[in-house]
């Protein structure tokens, strides 16, 4: 459990990364507190903050349920895709949104693949 405890600390050390992100384009670009819209390429790094967010509530859980009934290594590894995932969205996003595709699956799928896998795991631990 170790290793799955590294990763998360890591995604959330990512996601902590974003947020000064966000807080230092909100200075570039001139976007007051609690102000969230007024500049396309800030409003592009908060969305990146935000998605980040929405997403970390659905890979932890996840991750944590995966390493328990199935496998703690193989959810280090799919936690490592996600967080190279969320650096792909990051820069795709920032760049063009539409180029956030790429970025979006490999956090998204690795995700959905720990969650389905712990609960798999969790109705076969039952029997």
């Amino acid at each position: 459990m170790e290793l799955v405890t590294i990763v998360i600390a890591l995604a959330l050390m990512e996601y902590v990364v974003f947020s000064f992100l966000v807080g230092m384009a909100r200075g570039k670009y001139g976007i007051s507190a609690p102000a969230v819209t007024g500049d396309p390429i800030f409003e592009r790094y908060y969305r990146v903050q935000e998605n980040t967010l929405e997403l970390l509530i659905f890979f932890i859980p996840g991750m944590v349920m995966f390493a328990y009934y199935v496998r703690p290594d193989a959810a280090a590894v799919l936690g490592v895709i996600f967080i190279i995932g969320r650096v792909l969205y990051f820069k795709g996003y920032i760049a063009d949104p539409k180029k956030r595709t790429l970025g979006f699956f490999f956090s998204f799928f690795p995700s959905l693949i720990l969650v389905l896998g712990g609960l798999i795991g969790a109705i076969m631990a039952l029997y």
